[in-house]
């Protein structure tokens, strides 16, 4: 019963990680499609009542002002970033939901990069997004090892 109940929360935080995949591809795209001029009037449109209300509110200002000095270049990296990213999870998600032997290891091997840049992002951030972030993929991780442990054991041997 014990193993169902983790077989099932692999199956469920594997999903997870595909939808995840699925919007930063999406906004992979968006971003690579959309100016940064029409990034900032978007911005502008969403953030405007709130700073006429109050002028000074933290968070509209905070994001208007990231929105200006968002770059061409910053773009561009971002688009290529959350595409590429979420391609490659796509891959690893199918190929373990299709219990493909390749995955698991190479599954791991990426979110241990994963986790490493988030740790590194982390000490210039310090976003507590990034540690949610990390502590979800740690959980992933080992559910991951241990799908890979059991299939492996219920594998024929030659």
């Amino acid at each position: 019963m014990q193993e169902r109940r983790i077989h099932q929360l692999f199956e469920v935080s594997v999903l997870l990680k595909g939808a995840h995949a699925l919007i930063e591809c999406v906004g992979g795209v968006v971003l690579a499609f959309v100016s940064t001029d029409q990034i900032v009037r978007l911005v502008q449109h969403l953030t405007q009542d709130e700073l006429i209300e109050e002028p000074h509110d933290f968070i509209a200002s905070h994001l208007l002002a990231w929105a200006q000095g968002f770059s061409v270049q910053t773009q561009h990296f971002y688009a290529f970033y959350l595409l590429s990213h979420g391609l490659v999870k796509i891959a690893l998600v199918a190929g373990l939901l299709a219990r493909r032997l390749w995955a698991y290891p190479a599954s791991l091997v990426v979110l241990a990069g994963f986790i490493g840049y988030q740790l590194y992002r982390y000490t210039l951030t310090h976003s507590v997004g990034l540690v949610v972030l990390t502590a979800f993929d740690l959980l992933v991780m080992w559910l991951v090892w241990h799908e890979y442990k059991l299939l492996r054991r219920h594998l024929p041997v030659d």
